[in-house]
């Protein structure tokens, strides 16, 4: 949600225009793909993490516009709500010990701004939903005073017509409505950017839909919202309600919502975009003075700032990106499928693990996504994020006879996912210490069958076990997270509950 726009009201004719620019920027790519005009491979690897800001009793702190201004770095921009900031890490190339550099990059960077948060008495939180939050903290006058964020919002309620329904039923049932985007805002999560040409991009987007579920069911982290326990990562059916331009009868009718998995594997970059444009309005019908066709036809490179603008729009799950460096065009990948947090060792091993196993999945003679249907890749989505590490997945079976078949996550991880993970790490070239340091993260997480959620989880309940009321166990809970994130060790170790309390004289 990066992209500079300027408040102001939109006409009739202005989608139109909007439109016809729209497919002018679709054609002009279409000539950079046929004019092979893009990077050549530089293995690049980007990263972004969405914080959250609370003060000392663990409840959120609408302060975002002052921390940043204290911190005052172009690493940290403000997201949608006033308790949300992002940190950026420039671009890494895959290879050595990449990760233990981003390792220390993530853990001076977050030190530092938390610091900065001090002085205005909040602090950072690197978690996928913060367990505090209220339906009061999500309406629209807590979001960010950007442009952009105000015409979004505004668009969006204007699409919809009617109050948004937020309806998730797991371990509990949550239901209640907002007038607003804001619930959107409650989810935080980390974004892994890889650069790839349009030759290798529809295999890498294929294998990252294909390991979405098991990205999740590894590294779920968000089981609460409201104060009720829902799915064990309730970031992904928040997001699609929160956003959800269709009334009820559009649903029906089976329209596709702007958050989504997607509904079948492509077989180029340009397949992604042309859907983005086919099946969904514009809600920022902004005009760049650029032709993207003249450019062409005078040697440039067309910024396409219609088209960026509109994919931004789009959420899916793992999104294409068109983008210029040094004045070359370049393709990525964006994988948007993981919450934020629990430290930064998880996230790094989260990353590592992505990137290893979708290098190996995309280089694999039998493609994954040539023997499991698109379909069972969306439900096993679906099924990690309501049962994250427990959950029981669709796979390919090894062996002559094919098929798929159902298998438990940490199973398929373990057995399956983790050797493909240090293939493709290896192929990175990425140093064996770094390598067996942050996938050992992930397989011990799988041997105990640990993450941020189910920590989350068993120490609210221990919590209320302990005589706590609801609200105040989960203030206890996100306290303590609080605590073991600064202490900086892999949530797989973390104890679960909270500390006795130190006895008194």
């Amino acid at each position: 949600m990066g992209e500079k726009v300027v408040a102001g009201q939109f006409d009739l004719s202005d989608r139109q225009r909007y439109r016809d620019k729209l497919r002018r920027c679709l054609t002009g790519l279409e000539r950079l793909l046929a004019e092979k005009r893009f990077d050549r491979p530089k293995n690049l690897m980007g990263l972004e993490i969405e914080l959250n800001l609370a003060g000392a009793d663990g409840m959120p702190k609408m302060l975002n516009a002052q921390v940043l201004e204290r911190i005052a770095s172009r690493d940290f921009q403000t997201e949608l709500a006033m308790f949300n900031l992002e940190v950026n890490i420039a671009p890494h190339r895959l290879g050595g010990r990449v990760f233990d550099r981003l390792d220390e990059e993530l853990r001076t960077s977050l030190g530092y701004a938390d610091r900065k948060a001090g002085e205005v008495d909040a602090g950072i939180v690197m978690i996928g939903i913060l367990p505090t939050l209220d339906r009061d903290d999500l309406v629209s006058s807590n979001l960010s005073a950007v442009d952009r964020y105000t015409l979004l919002n505004d668009q969006i309620v204007a699409a919809r017509g009617e109050d948004f329904t937020l309806d998730i039923d797991g371990v509990e049932h949550l239901r209640c409505t907002s007038k607003s985007i804001a619930p959107e805002a409650a989810c935080t999560s980390v974004q892994l950017h890889l650069q790839v040409t349009p030759d290798r991009f529809a295999d890498v987007w294929n294998a990252a839909q294909a390991v979405a579920a098991a990205q999740i069911a590894v590294g779920a982290n968000s089981p609460f919202l409201f104060g009720r326990e829902l799915w064990r990562e309730s970031r992904p059916p928040l997001f699609q309600q929160s956003t959800d331009t269709r009334p009820p009868e559009l649903q029906a009718q089976g329209v596709r919502p702007r958050t989504w998995f997607g509904e079948r594997w492509v077989t180029s970059a340009f397949d992604l975009f042309e859907e983005n444009l086919r099946y969904f309005p514009a809600l920022l019908p902004i005009c760049d003075d650029e032709d993207p066709l003249e450019v062409l036809d005078r040697g440039g490179v067309p910024t396409l700032a219609e088209l960026v603008l509109h994919n931004g729009t789009v959420y899916r799950w793992n999104r294409p990106v068109y983008g210029i460096a040094d004045g070359v065009p370049h393709l990525r990948v964006e994988n948007r499928v993981l919450p934020a947090g629990p430290t930064v060792t998880d996230v790094i091993a989260n990353a590592a693990f992505y990137y290893g196993v979708v290098r190996a999945l995309a280089e694999d003679s039998r493609p994954v996504w040539s023997r499991l249907p698109f379909e069972a890749a969306a439900a096993n989505f679906d099924a990690a994020c309501k049962d994250g590490i427990d959950a029981r997945l669709t796979w390919p079976r090894r062996g002559r006879y094919g098929g798929t078949a159902e298998v438990d996550a940490v199973t398929l991880v373990r057995d399956e996912l983790l050797p493909l993970a240090e293939a493709g790490l290896d192929a990175w070239g990425i140093e064996p210490a770094d390598r067996d340091l942050y996938l050992g993260v992930i397989e011990e997480r799988c041997r105990r069958r640990v993450n941020g959620a189910t920590w989350q989880a068993a120490t609210f309940h221990r919590a209320l076990d302990q005589g706590l009321g609801r609200e105040a166990a989960l203030a206890a809970t996100t306290r303590r997270y609080r605590e073991l994130t600064e202490q900086g060790d892999p949530v797989h170790t973390w104890p679960v509950g909270l500390p006795e309390p130190v006895p008194t004289a």
